[in-house]
This record gives C-alpha cells, sequence and structure tokens, in this order.
C-alpha cells in the first residue's frame, strides 16, 4: 500500500500530470491546465502535429515529445526516467483525458511502480459528456471503450455485456458505427440508445430513440465525425426470453412462412419476424431475397 500526498511536502522526483484538453470547442481548456502546460518540463503528446496545434493558440512554448501506441515501449521507460530525474511531464492526448482508451494508461501504470506522483488535472471527456445529455439513467453506467472490429468476437463482447444492468458507452469511428448497431440489435435486441457526435463543436449532433431507429436514420444519413454510443438498459429478463423463444430452431424462412400462414400477410409476417429477432425488416427483406 501506497500512499500519495499530491501537493504536500518534498518530492524525490518529478510529477506526471494528466492533462485533459478539449475534445472540440477551445474554450473547454481550464486555466490550470494551460499553467500547468507552461511550467512542465515536458509535454508528452500522442499526436505532437495535433498538440502544437493547441499549444501555439495558447502561446506555450514547452518541449513536446511523442507518446504513442508504436513507440511506448522505448518511450515510456525514458519518460519515467526523466521524471526519476525531478522533470515533470504533462501527458496529453489528441482530446479529452489522457489514459482513457489511448497508451496513457501504460505509462501511469510505470509511473506507480516507479513510485512516481501523478496528478490529474481534469476537464472534457466525451463519454461522460454523451452520457449526460443521452437522457438515459446515469446513477450506474459503464464505459467500454472502443469494441473489437472482427464480428466474432465483437458477437462475444456483446454476449457479455447482454445482462448488464448499466447504462453503457462505447467510442466509435463513422465507417464502423452501423455494423455495431447492427450487431448489438441482433444480440441485445431493440433497446434505447443515444449517438453522440462531434460534441462541443459546429456540427454537434445528438440522436435519441431506439437502436432500430438510430439504424433508420443512418440509412438515410451518412455517417460522419466519431461517435459516443450510449445504450440504455434491456428489459430485464429479455435475454432469457430470446434464448427460449419459440422461434430460436427455425430457419429465417420458416420463422416468416409461420407468421404468415396465421396473417396471410407476408410483409406483417415479415414485421414481426423482425421485431422477434430485433432487426430491421428491410434486413428480413434482404436476407429472404438473396
Amino acid at each position: 500500500m501506497r500512499l500519495q500526498k499530491s501537493f504536500q511536502g518534498a518530492k524525490a522526483s518529478g510529477t506526471l500530470y494528466l492533462v485533459a484538453t478539449p475534445i472540440g470547442n477551445l474554450e473547454d481548456m481550464t486555466y490550470r491546465a494551460v499553467r500547468t502546460l507552461k511550467e512542465v518540463q515536458w509535454i508528452a503528446a500522442e499526436d505532437t502535429r495535433q498538440t502544437r496545434k493547441l499549444l501555439a493558440h495558447f502561446e506555450i512554448g514547452t518541449r513536446l515529445v511523442a507518446y504513442h501506441e508504436h513507440n511506448k515501449r522505448a518511450s515510456g521507460p525514458e519518460l519515467i526516467r526523466l521524471l526519476l530525474q525531478g522533470e515533470s511531464i504533462a501527458l496529453v492526448s489528441d482530446a479529452g483525458l489522457p489514459a482513457i482508451s489511448d497508451p496513457g494508461s501504460d505509462l501511469v501504470r510505470l509511473a506507480v511502480e516507479a513510485e512516481v506522483p501523478i496528478v490529474p488535472v481534469p476537464g472534457a471527456n466525451a463519454a461522460l459528456s454523451a452520457l449526460i445529455v443521452s437522457g438515459l439513467p446515469t446513477d450506474t453506467f459503464r464505459f467500454h471503450g472502443f469494441l473489437p472490429r472482427e464480428k466474432k468476437p465483437l458477437r462475444e463482447a456483446l454476449e457479455k455485456l447482454d445482462r448488464a444492468e448499466e447504462t453503457l458507452i462505447f467510442y466509435e469511428s463513422p465507417h464502423r458505427v452501423a455494423k455495431t448497431l447492427q450487431s448489438m440489435i441482433e444480440v441485445w435486441g431493440d433497446r434505447p440508445v443515444a449517438l453522440a457526435r462531434e460534441l462541443t463543436k459546429k456540427h454537434e449532433e445528438l440522436l435519441r430513440g431506439t437502436i432500430s431507429e438510430a439504424l433508420a436514420h443512418l440509412d438515410q444519413h451518412e455517417a460522419l465525425g466519431e461517435y459516443c454510443i450510449v445504450v440504455g438498459r434491456g428489459e430485464p429478463g429479455a435475454a432469457g426470453a430470446r434464448e427460449e423463444a419459440w422461434w430460436n430452431g427455425l430457419s429465417l424462412e420458416d420463422h416468416v412462412a409461420r407468421y404468415e400462414a396465421q396473417t396471410g400477410d407476408r410483409k406483417e409476417a415479415m414485421k414481426r419476424a423482425a421485431q422477434d429477432r430485433g432487426v430491421s425488416k428491410r434486413d428480413i427483406y434482404n436476407e429472404l431475397n438473396r
């Protein structure tokens, strides 16, 4: 057990500051963040080109060094060496809080092991910003970051989250957001969701509704900008109900045929099958007409 008193007593080493940067709007930069970046001896940045723009805007001339996923094994120990020599370093990411869904967490772990003081300088964060404007429950939530890209690992990750009772928060890129939502509805069924993009920027946009409604929207509007996906809790017992559903052993064609026999209407049959399976009617139509 180690106790860190961040602002009391003499320190044998420098301090690692975790400094939040704006996620879009430069006015979200705090006075403390600017002062810290000016006072430290080094700034370690995920993308030095992006960070230079920020430093130029606030007239900060501190020395800049790259620390990212591809050089962290070499750069991390060197930064720790500088800290142990008494030099302080500010770690920043491209946007928002460092060490969240970026390699900064590895540097923090090295600093903890070296008993270097670590001080947060808080500010903007995309995940929490999306959560508080989503209209979904905020009493308990789980941040998951980026989901796996490949279909099988993605499905497995979603299945593990199927019975989660918390509001779920994810990051996603514009070219994958529709595929991710489609996988969610296939595994979880329809749920309340909020899509937040371009937070704090000129084209900030919030889409609230259900997963199926979000998919319908994205089918008509091009996905642009990085997304935060906030997903509400599933209905109690919904996962178990899907597992025990009467249609589980049927092919899609047989599933639709059963409803068609009952209603005499193929469109209505496809609509009901889509509701059962938690997908859109268009997906049912496309699958049956391959």
